[in-house]
């Protein structure tokens, strides 16, 4: 499976907000939390094991990128 980085959300802007409400009257830890949840239910759902490399490996370039 080829991680798809192109917009795949049909309502993006929906998504974001439902992201932003799930953390909505949490501490940071419980946010944490909730964030490491969420990653690992997508990635069960995912699967697959390269994709999930790849993600990560795009997930931390970016990070490092927007450090530079």
């Amino acid at each position: 499976m080829t991680l798809n980085t192109q917009l795949n959300l049909t309502r993006p802007d929906d998504f974001y907000e439902a992201l932003i409400d799930m953390h909505r009257d949490l501490s940071e830890a419980q946010s944490q939390s909730a964030n490491a949840q969420l990653i690992l239910l997508l990635a069960n759902h995912i699967g697959d094991q390269a994709t999930l490399e790849e993600a990560i490996r795009l997930a931390r370039q970016g990070v490092q990128d927007a450090a530079a």
